[in-house]
């Protein structure tokens, strides 16, 4: 296809799918708010079956794809290149790709051997993080390198597992590996580094934003501790200790609501903290934990006053966010990965297994409302939800269902 006919076709998508699409942009890891809620409207009646409109081969890795507009970017691996592709939302057909050479992964993390880490789209650029550290930020247009850093210092056991966060004009990573880790921002523009905090290695996990008393706070997981910077200039404004239990990594990204912070761990619990402000410096106090329900790669939803998520002991469960208190566990055995997406009327669930569920928040019971299978490989990746359209990547496709 030539260049003029990729354009043609480009506006012809946009006419007949930019009411679903551009209102329901999913542009990072976990979603618009980085608290994995999708901003469209599902449909309020769900089918026996969801209908497949299309699935490419798009390569090797566990990245979340980012929905913007009338376009989706993959981040994955074919062959010894880790890849960028970006394929119109509506056909899957490639509108571009960007490719470079990026080193085999190795020992028992060979299993994955793509990007664990989910691609950050805004102001027009697209960053990746490669399972090496390779961070990459291209014009999310024309596909055009802008600027590549490669950093030298080792990786974590299981490679790179956090997802950049684009943030007032900078882009920001916890780089490095265990016992020597770093938070890095860097201007988006141009790549030159704004500030650096070094400290513990990172974890399997990713940061957000949080505002207290006017102060802008990136709020990170490392391989021991929850820790808070400044955004303005890196400095640290606290941090509290959440070593990994047994042999256990932290792998929960923090779930931010206000001035509260709901984070978990396998074999740990759930705890819930409140960030204040006494004097010149930031406090945090503990309002509950229970260890009842812990997680081991889930983050939860809070929907109507209720976390909803995933157990480490590969079970949904619901909990009251003001107390802790457990609303129900459910039976079934599902798997200890899995991802959760709050779509308003219904919360949909993505196991490892490839079985998608659709429940009804409801603190009083589990309630499912529906369950597709849609994928026969594993699933470790977000459901991009738009509407009546819901994107699935799993061990190497990409594919778009239409709920009828």
């Amino acid at each position: 296809m030539n260049k003029n006919s990729r354009i043609f076709f480009s506006l012809i998508s946009l006419l007949l799918f930019s009411a679903q699409l551009f209102s329901q942009d999913w542009p990072q890891f976990r979603g618009p708010g980085r608290d994995s809620k999708a901003t469209g409207t599902v449909p309020s009646a769900w089918p026996a079956e969801l209908t497949q409109q299309w699935k490419i081969t798009v390569g090797k890795g566990d990245a979340s794809p980012a929905l913007i507009g009338k376009n989706i970017f993959t981040f994955t691996r074919q062959g010894d290149e880790e890849v960028v592709m970006c394929l119109d939302a509506a056909s899957g057909k490639e509108v571009w790709k960007y490719a470079y050479a990026a080193p085999a992964v190795s020992g028992p993390p060979s299993s994955h051997p793509g990007p664990r880490s989910s691609p950050a789209v805004a102001d027009g650029k697209i960053v990746t993080f490669g399972v090496s550290g390779i961070i990459s930020c291209l014009d999310a247009v024309s596909g055009k390198l802008l600027w590549k850093k490669e950093e030298s210092v080792p990786v974590p056991q299981f490679y790179t597992g956090m997802s950049p966060l684009i943030v007032d004009g900078m882009c920001i990573l916890q780089v490095g590996g265990q016992n020597n880790g770093q938070v890095v921002a860097y201007d988006l523009k141009k790549g030159n580094e704004k500030w650096k905090y070094s400290g513990e290695g990172p974890a399997y996990a990713s940061p957000s934003v949080m505002t207290v008393a006017k102060t802008k706070q990136l709020v990170a997981v490392t391989e021991k501790s929850l820790i808070s910077l400044n955004l303005a200039d890196g400095k640290l404004l606290w941090q509290v200790a959440a070593p990994p239990l047994q042999r256990f990594y932290n792998c929960v990204s923090p779930y931010i609501d206000g001035q509260i912070i709901y984070f978990s761990g396998q074999g740990s619990g759930t705890k819930a903290l409140q960030v204040v402000r006494e004097g010149d410096k930031f406090v945090t106090k503990e309002l509950w934990s229970t260890a009842e329900v812990g997680a081991k790669w889930n983050t939860p939803v809070l929907k109507n006053g209720f976390l909803y998520g995933f157990t480490d002991q590969r079970r949904a469960y619901c909990l009251n966010a003001s107390n802790g208190q457990t609303g129900w566990i459910d039976s079934n055995v599902t798997s200890d990965f899995a991802t959760i997406v709050d779509c308003g009327s219904a919360i949909i669930g993505l196991p490892s297994t490839g079985s998608l569920i659709v429940l009804k928040p409801d603190p009083k019971a589990y309630t499912e409302i529906a369950k597709y299978k849609v994928s026969e490989t594993p699933v470790y990746t977000f459901p991009i939800v738009a509407g009546n359209l819901i994107y699935v990547k799993d061990a190497e496709s990409l594919t778009l269902y239409r709920i009828k």
